[in-house]
């Protein structure tokens, strides 16, 4: 589960990724270059992969090792292997 600290900073993350979003629209309403489109879509996609390894990191250190405590370790394992793999794709 994710912290206050954690959910501020990804908070932060979101609104900036919200704003390149909305950059790149705009952008292809002008008629910007395709390259410059493709290489802020790059950026916004490599933002967002940071607040996915932000969570996967926090459920990992919170819910993954209470899972273990709790002696739910295959579960919470294989749950956790899962999220990657599709993470991953």
């Amino acid at each position: 589960m994710l912290n206050e600290k954690e959910k501020s900073g990804i908070s932060k993350r979101m609104r900036r990724i919200c704003g390149q979003i909305n950059g790149i629209d705009k952008m292809i309403d002008d008629g910007r270059y395709c390259v410059d489109i493709l290489q802020q879509i790059m950026a916004a996609r490599a933002a967002l992969n940071q607040v996915a390894l932000i969570i996967i990191e926090s459920h990992t250190k919170s819910c993954v090792v209470n899972a273990i405590k709790e002696n739910r370790t295959d579960e919470a394992v294989e749950e956790l292997m899962e999220v990657l793999s599709k993470f991953t794709k």
